[in-house]
């Protein structure tokens, strides 16, 4: 009892520290960057900037306007967003339990009755269902494929979306995989974290477009080129970036094609790579990385 009442606690103080306010129906935020919409076949993915440097989703289906919302920590922006988009929410994708992912389900939950609130870690708040590796969740006519990315947190998940005529691909990593970084390993090891980047995340066809789970992208590239300062993708990946958020608008998303050009983490058996980590194990690589990056 006095575990959830310090966690309820710390996360309403978060909440405020996230110069967050509502008035009547309308909710007033300091927000990262811009509310962007992205348009595929069958589908189309509403970019939710949350917090400080978080990033909710929208996922609906264009055939039923059935919709997900992946780690909705902010549920009145959500709802706003459905409103725009004339979507019915019914479920509840949630990548892994910590607080600025999963801290708005409950609230959420109270507010859209019936929704299905899937995961994997029962530290998740009103998960109501649990998923494992390469089970399936309906969203309208689309089919919503859980990946068991455990490293970060014990728990995590990724979720995978084909559309039925196979036009188009959507993976949301959350903390997992980032566009040129890897989430901390807060609760697993490096091998691990290879196993979900490179043999998990890293089959899916190249053309997925990858939605992560927070703004990271500029901080990140700092890092990729230092490990490989002759990498032209990255260089031109740093200018575009550049102008992106000089507009105000998200990095996300990326595709598995791109993340394999510019992400040190995903690139630990190119020749460039070793050679910066004076080794050639793609596992203890990742291990020497991730403790340079969390030192950067």
């Amino acid at each position: 009892w006095i575990g959830k009442s310090m966690f309820r606690l710390a996360t309403a103080l978060r909440q405020l520290l996230s110069l967050k306010f509502c008035l009547g129906k309308s909710c007033i935020r300091q927000s990262h960057c811009k509310q962007s919409l992205v348009n595929l076949a069958e589908m189309r993915v509403r970019v939710l900037p949350a917090l400080k440097d978080n990033y909710m989703y929208l996922l609906i289906d264009e055939s039923t306007s059935e919709a997900a919302v992946i780690d909705p920590v902010e549920p009145e922006t959500v709802l706003g967003a459905l409103q725009e988009e004339k979507a019915k929410l019914t479920t509840v994708l949630t990548t892994h339990h910590h607080w600025d992912h999963a801290s708005g389900n409950e609230k959420l939950v109270s507010m859209v009755s019936g929704l299905v609130v899937c995961g994997n870690d029962d530290r998740i708040g009103a998960l109501n269902k649990q998923v494992k590796h390469n089970d399936k969740v309906k969203v309208g006519n689309l089919d919503v494929v859980a990946l068991e990315t455990p490293c970060h947190t014990t728990g995590h998940i990724c979720y995978f979306v084909e559309s039925e005529n196979k036009n188009s691909r959507v993976a949301f990593t959350g903390d997992t995989l980032f566009t040129a970084t890897c989430g901390r390993f807060f609760e697993g090891t490096a091998d691990q974290m290879y196993t979900a980047l490179i043999e998990v995340l890293g089959k899916l066809p190249e053309d997925t477009q990858v939605y992560c789970g927070h703004e990271y992208l500029e901080s990140s590239l700092k890092f990729a080129i230092h490990v490989e300062p002759n990498n032209e993708a990255i260089k031109d990946k740093i200018k575009w970036t550049a102008e992106k958020r000089s507009r105000g608008e998200p990095t996300v998303p990326s595709t598995i094609q791109e993340v394999f050009q510019i992400n040190p983490f995903m690139r630990v058996m190119q020749p460039d790579i070793q050679a910066y980590a004076e080794q050639t194990d793609p596992v203890a690589i990742m291990q020497k990385l991730r403790q340079e990056k969390d030192k950067f």
